[in-house]
């Protein structure tokens, strides 16, 4: 018996995570699941009084229309748990994310991700 394969994408408001969308979506070919596009922007960040990062984030919307997702945007202070809460909500298997800059290395988001959610399968694309 096999059960259901779902794919999230996280995603930031710049349209280079486009890459990040259309590899998810390959991968949820191969696993026949649900495609999930997610951005959380914190409570502070007004991107929609921002032209370009509300351009972009039209564009990925688009482009996740294009390939059967849905884009959710969240807004929250605590970025990882709305993640978390996310991906358990959605029964998610896999997680697509982009590289984190160098000097982000601290945060080591990956990790964080990775800790909390035991069982699902973190793509890291460069």
């Amino acid at each position: 018996m096999s059960f259901s394969q779902n794919i999230m994408v996280c995603i930031t408001q710049q349209i280079t995570c486009e890459r990040l969308i259309l590899k998810a979506s390959e991968l949820r070919n191969q696993l026949n699941g649900e495609l999930f596009v997610i951005h959380v922007a914190k409570n502070e960040w007004n991107f929609l009084d921002n032209a370009k990062e509300g351009e972009a984030l039209e564009y990925l919307f688009k482009i996740s229309k294009s390939v059967g997702a849905n884009l959710s945007v969240l807004k929250s202070d605590n970025i990882i748990e709305s993640l978390v809460h996310f991906a358990k909500e959605n029964k998610i298997t896999h997680i697509v994310m982009g590289e984190s800059p160098k000097h982000h290395e601290k945060t080591n988001f990956y990790a964080e991700l990775n800790d909390l959610l035991s069982g699902v399968e973190i793509l890291v694309i460069p």
